[in-house]
């Protein structure tokens, strides 16, 4: 029985989708807090440096190996004719389950902090534990994400997903430039602005250039199979290395302007910039206090409310890979494979929830070699899906597309939208990277999180003493 897969029925569409996969969370919260520990301006000039020498061409070759087979994560690589590769597809699809039953409960925590704002109740930052252990309000937050999420997904490629990344990515830019422009006005803002744009390189270390590596990738969402599946819906006449240049572009461009909008408004309260994850959920909602009643209720609801949109872009891309997968190989009906995955998801999810405060047990969950506190459920399933998969997933899709499918292959596929791409400097680029740049630094990402975390090894403080 022939299912109905769908495609992108316009090229801007498949471009503020697959922008909107990689721009989330990672952007919004997770980037400003990475460039505050990292030391501000140098580590954005890394971090910016790596999204296109290394992300890029791996981003390219997502895109083209989905575009080429029109199949799904996993299905992918056999019609390719190299079934046994499949495993990489399998990694991608158990990463991306395993982000989005933990995603949805940070999803849940953001659309819960909107909530709280639009009440005015800024002591919530105060309350941060006490707002996690509370699994039933937070549990009800996390049902009502991933409802959306599924709704959106199990309305098809163009009549759901292409259709909310029309609405939910410009109007993300709008939120983030309103409250930027708001942020530049405050006190002290301009050295807010300093510190996130004139690069100290004297605090490069080690540490920082792998955080920069790890934020890079992690941020363009690859190594989880969200831009085969998408890259399956795309036009066989699209340019597929100017629509990967423009995704690069375009996800960046969000994570440079979160700076813009989070560095100010710290500054402006004389807020250390290394606060780690609780710079958004626990200090800014006294930041937000500090404008005044009124203002503080708008500019900590739009803010709250712009984190569930970024939020809401990605997971529709993360529930998208598993559901790809059930209408290809299974052959099942797009909005039941929807519901019936999500509903999974969400179980797996539970133990997360639970685990910021609501059970003792799963907060102290494990104790690893590299790591000096025990790790929460929810951060250690972050660990090995985040940390550990994407990386391999993506040293692998380097692999295969370099010396199993081979360059001449890759090349015809990215010719077929575009032939003047033939024999320009920027397939050499591509090729060159995909050969030797990105499998050798991506595999370096996954062995140094191996050893560093998982066998207390701490190798870059062994190789730079």
């Amino acid at each position: 029985m022939a299912i109905e897969r769908g495609n992108f029925s316009t090229r801007i569409g498949f471009i503020l989708a697959a922008a909107g996969s990689a721009v989330g969370l990672g952007n919004i919260w997770k980037f400003p807090f990475e460039v505050g520990e990292g030391g501000g301006a140098a580590f954005v000039v890394m971090y910016l440096a790596f999204c296109f020498i290394l992300c890029f061409p791996v981003l390219v070759a997502e895109i083209a190996i989905g575009r080429k087979t029109q199949k799904n994560a996993v299905g992918a690589f056999a019609a390719l004719g190299f079934k046994n590769w499949s495993v990489i597809g399998y990694l991608g699809l158990v990463s991306g389950v395993l982000i989005l039953s933990f995603y949805n409960v940070v999803a849940a925590w953001a659309f819960g902090y909107f909530v709280e704002m639009v009440t005015g109740n800024f002591g919530i930052g105060n309350e941060f534990g006490e707002f996690t252990s509370d699994w039933i309000t937070v549990g009800l937050y996390s049902i009502i994400f991933m409802s959306a999420t599924a709704f959106i997904v199990a309305k098809g490629v163009s009549g759901g997903i292409e259709r909310a990344a029309k609405i939910l990515m410009p109007t993300l830019f709008v939120m983030i430039l309103c409250l930027i422009v708001y942020a530049l006005t405050l006190p002290n803002a301009f050295d807010g602005v300093k510190f996130y744009l004139v690069p100290d390189f004297s605090k490069i270390t080690g540490d920082v250039v792998y955080s920069a590596l790890g934020q890079a990738f992690f941020s363009l969402s690859l190594g989880m199979g969200a831009l085969i599946t998408y890259g399956s819906y795309v036009s066989k006449n699209d340019n597929i290395v100017k629509s990967a240049a423009q995704i690069t572009l375009v996800d960046v461009g969000v994570a440079v302007l979160a700076g813009f909008m989070i560095f100010p408004l710290v500054f402006s309260q004389g807020i250390q910039t290394d606060g780690g994850p609780g710079l958004i959920f626990v200090t800014l909602p006294g930041v937000f206090e500090s404008l005044g009643s009124m203002l503080g209720v708008v500019v900590g609801s739009l803010f709250f409310l712009l984190l569930s949109f970024a939020a809401l872009t990605s997971t529709i891309s993360l529930l998208e890979v598993p559901t790809a997968y059930m209408v290809d190989e299974h052959k099942i009906k797009r909005s039941k494979a929807t519901w019936i995955v999500a509903l999974i998801i969400f179980a797996a999810g539970v133990p997360s929830m639970l685990s910021y405060g609501a059970v003792e047990s799963l907060g102290q969950f494990v104790k690893l070699p590299g790591i000096e506190n025990p790790l929460p459920f929810l951060d250690f399933v972050g660990l090995i899906a985040n940390d550990t998969f994407l990386p391999l997933g993506g040293f692998l899709i380097s692999v295969f597309t370099a010396y199993i499918w081979k360059k001449e292959n890759f090349n015809a596929e990215l010719a077929s939208g575009d032939s003047s791409i033939k024999g320009s400097w920027l397939q050499t680029y591509v090729d060159i990277a995909i050969s030797y740049i990105c499998p050798v630094i991506l595999g370096i990402i996954f062995l140094v999180t191996v050893l560093d975390n998982f066998l207390g090894i701490k190798i870059l403080s062994l190789i730079l003493g």
